[in-house]
C-alpha cells in the first residue's frame, strides 16, 4: 500500500533544529524520519521506521544465512546473571539500574552475554547440541556521559546481538569467521565506506577483537594503517619498545629552573640559561613529562596513576582507560595534592615516584623511553629540574604503558609508518572465550562424557547507528539521498498543480508500480504548491522521483535522479517501464 503524504505521519521542517549537530543527524530531523524525545533518545516515525527496517532486514539476512536463528530477550533484567559476571560492578556509571516494587535490584540491558548463556545452560548439555550461532534485534540502554551526534550515540539504541557456542577453541575460530564473513557481507550492503580494524577486547574480554569502521571524519574513534595493509583502533596498537641505547651522558645534575611549571617554559629556560653541550637546542622531545591522572573503580575506589612520556607528547585518554579498564580516568585534582605533599607541582619527578618510593604511586613510562636515553625532568622541588637523567641508571618504573597519543608516521607493530583516520564504530565482534560460560557455569558433556566450559564469541552491530552513519554519508546541501536498498520507497510520485487530470494519472501509476511489486510513496497533497512539493521530495530522498504537471498535458512526466540531479522527459504511457528499470536495474547489479 502506497505511502501518501496527505495522510503520512509526516512534518518536515525548513530550518536545523537547534540540538542537532551533525549533517545527517540534522536531516532526519528536518525531513521527518526521527524526533528527540530526550537527550540521546529519539522517536521513530514511519519514514525512519521504513529505513531501519530495512538495515534489520539486511541484518538478518545475513545471520540467517550462516545459520544463526533468532530470538527475543526482555530489556528489563534482574540483577543477578550480571552479579555473577561482575558487570553490574564493572559497567559503572553507564548502567541504568533500577528498583521493582519488591525493591529487587533490576537493570536495563547494555548486552545481553548472561541471558544467552544462561538460556542455553537450561536447554543444552552435550557436546552434540554444539555448534550453536543465536542472535536477537533488539533495544539496548546505556547512560552515556555525553550523548551527541543524533542516533550515532544515543542513550537507547537498537543493537543486532549475536553469540556463538563451541565445545572448543577451534569451533569458536569458525564460528568467528563465520560472523566475520557475514559481517562484512552486511556492511558491503549498508551503503558507506568502512575498513576492518583491530581493536582492544576491553571489558568484554576474549582473545581476539575486531572492529567494523565507518569512516568518517565525523567520527570519535581514530585508527591506524599502514600501506602493508595493518589497520587497527589506536586504543589496541602497540607501538614497538625503544631498543636500549648506549649511555652517553655524565652524571645527573639538577638546576635552577624557576617559574617553568609547563614544557614550554621549561625548553625556553633550558636553551637561554643551560644550552646543551653538542649546540643543538633543546627541543620538548628532550624532555619527560610525569601525568598524573586518578583511576575511579567502579567499587568506587580511586588510586593515583603516574604516566610518564616525552614532553612532545600527550595522554591519550581513551588509550590510557582501555589499559586500565573497567576503571575510568578522573583529573587528578587540587584534593589530591594535598594528599601527597612530596609532589611539587609542575616539577614532577621519577624520584618520587612508584610503587616503591614515597609517593607510592604506580608509575608506567611511555615504550618510546629507551633503556640508556637522558632526559630533562621534574627534580621533585619548586623551580627545580635535573638533567642528564638516564633511565635504567638514574630511574625505573613499575611498567610500560601503551597511552601515548598517536601521530602521522609513527611505527606501527610491523616497523611501517602509520597513518591515521576517523571512524565511527558500526560492529565489533569478539571471541570471548569461558569468561562468561565460566562465571556462569555453561558446561556441556564432551564426547567422552567429561564436562568441560562452552567456549563463546560474541559479535554486535548497531542498527540504529547504521541508519545514522548511512544518512551521514548520503546526502547533499538540499536533502537525504539514500542507497537504493534501505530507502523509504523505491519510488517518489509528485503529482503537482490543480489539475485532477494529473491525480488521476499519478494514482493510477501508483496503482502499476505497485503491482510490479515495488514501495511507492505518493505526494497527493493539494493545496500545496509544486515548490513545496519539489523541495520536500528532495529533503526525503527516495533515489527516484517521478514528477506529473504541466507536461502531462504533451503526453510526458519528469523523471529524476535524486543521487546525480539528472532529469529527463519520458512519455507518461512509458513511465512504470522506465521506473521499472531504474530500480530493478540497481538492484540487479548492487
Amino acid at each position: 500500500m502506497a505511502l501518501r503524504m496527505s495522510t503520512l505521519f509526516l512534518r518536515t521542517l525548513r530550518e536545523d533544529p537547534a540540538d542537532a549537530e551533525l549533517p545527517g543527524h540534522k536531516l532526519l530531523v528536518r525531513a521527518g524520519y526521527i524526533r528527540r524525545a530526550a537527550p540521546g533518545i529519539y522517536t521513530w516515525l514511519p519514514l525512519g521506521l521504513k529505513v531501519r527496517a530495512k538495515v534489520e532486514a539486511i541484518i538478518r539476512e545475513e545471520m540467517d544465512a550462516i545459520g544463526a536463528q533468532e530470538v527475543q530477550f526482555p530489556a528489563l533484567l534482574p540483577r543477578e546473571p550480571y552479579e555473577a559476571s561482575n558487570r553490574w560492578t564493572e559497567y559503572g556509571p553507564n548502567l541504568f539500574r533500577l528498583k521493582d516494587r519488591r525493591d529487587n535490584d533490576m537493570l536495563l540491558g547494555p548486552t545481553h552475554e548472561e541471558m544467552f548463556c544462561l538460556t542455553v545452560k537450561d536447554m543444552y548439555s552435550s557436546y552434540k547440541d554444539l555448534p550453536l550461532s543465536l542472535y536477537q534485534i533488539q533495544n539496548k540502554y546505556r547512560d552515556e556521559a555525553r550523548p551527541r551526534a543524533g542516533i550515532l550515540r544515543g542513550r537507547e539504541f537498537i543493537m543486532k546481538d549475536s553469540y556463538s557456542f563451541d565445545i572448543n577453541e577451534a569451533g569458536l575460530q569458525k564460528s568467528y569467521d563465520a560472523h566475520r564473513d557475514a559481517y562484512t557481507k552486511i556492511f558491503n550492503r549498508l551503503g558507506f565506506e568502512y575498513v576492518i580494524v583491530h581493536a582492544d577486547a576491553g571489558a568484554m574480554g576474549g582473545s581476539a577483537s575486531e572492529e567494523f569502521l565507518a569512516v568518517s571524519d565525523l567520527g570519535e574513534d581514530t585508527f591506524v594503517r599502514d600501506d602493508a595493509g595493518y589497520a587497527a583502533n589506536v586504543e589496541a596498537v602497540e607501538v614497538p619498545q625503544a631498543p636500549a641505547v648506549e649511555v652517553t651522558a655524565g652524571p645527573a645534575h639538577v638546576e635552577d629552573t624557576p617559574d617553568t611549571p609547563t614544557i614550554e617554559t621549561l625548553v625556553a629556560a633550558l636553551n637561554a640559561n643551560h644550552p646543551r653541550e653538542d649546540g643543538r637546542s633543546w627541543t620538548a622531545a628532550d624532555t619527560l613529562k610525569n601525568v598524573l591522572v586518578m583511576l575511579a573503580h567502579p567499587d568506587g575506589t580511586r588510586e593515583p596513576l603516574a604516566v610518564g612520556l616525552p614532553g612532545d607528547r600527550e595522554v591519550d585518554p581513551k588509550r590510557l582507560e582501555t589499559k586500565v579498564a573497567p576503571a575510568e580516568i578522573e583529573p587528578f585534582e587540587e584534593s589530591d595534592f594535598k594528599r601527597y605533599p612530596m609532589l611539587a607541582k609542575g616539577y614532577i619527578g621519577p624520584g618520587v615516584l612508584g610503587e616503591e618510593k614515597a609517593s607510592g604511586i604506580r608509575y608506567l613510562l611511555d615504550p618510546s623511553v629507551a633503556e640508556g636515553s637522558a632526559w630533562v625532568t621534574g627534580a621533585d622541588e619548586h623551580g627545580k629540574h635535573v638533567l642528564d637523567l638516564v633511565y635504567g641508571r638514574d630511574f625505573t618504573a613499575d611498567g610500560t604503558v601503551q597511552a601515548a597519543q598517536l601521530r602521522e608516521g609513527d611505527l606501527g607493530p610491523n616497523g611501517r609508518a602509520l597513518t591515521l583516520a576517523r571512524g565511527v564504530e558500526m560492529g565489533h565482534i569478539f571471541q570471548l572465550g569461558t569468561k562468561y560460560a565460566e562465571a556462569l557455569g555453561l558446561k556441556v558433556l564432551d564426547e567422552n562424557g567429561k564436562l568441560v566450559t562452552v567456549t563463546m564469541g560474541s559479535y554486535g552491530v548497531g542498527v540504529t547507528r547504521a541508519v545514522g552513519m548511512i544518512a551521514e554519508d548520503n546526502l547533499d546541501d538540499i536533502g537525504l539521498v539514500w542507497p537504493r536498498e534501505v530507502a523509504p520507497a523505491d519510488v517518489h510520485v509528485v503529482a503537482t498543480g490543480k489539475d485532477d487530470a494529473v491525480f488521476l494519472k499519478a494514482a493510477e501509476i501508483v496503482n502499476e508500480l505497485e503491482a510490479q511489486g515495488l514501495e511507492v510513496l505518493y505526494d497527493d497533497r493539494l493545496k500545496v504548491s509544486p515548490g513545496v512539493k519539489f523541495k520536500d521530495a528532495e529533503l526525503i530522498g527516495v533515489p527516484t522521483i517521478l514528477v506529473l504537471g504541466k507536461g502531462l498535458a504533451d503526453g510526458t512526466v519528469e523523471l529524476k535522479d535524486r543521487r546525480s540531479g539528472e532529469r529527463r522527459d519520458v512519455p507518461v504511457e512509458g513511465a512504470v517501464t522506465e521506473v521499472l528499470r531504474e530500480v530493478k536495474g540497481e538492484v540487479a547489479g548492487a
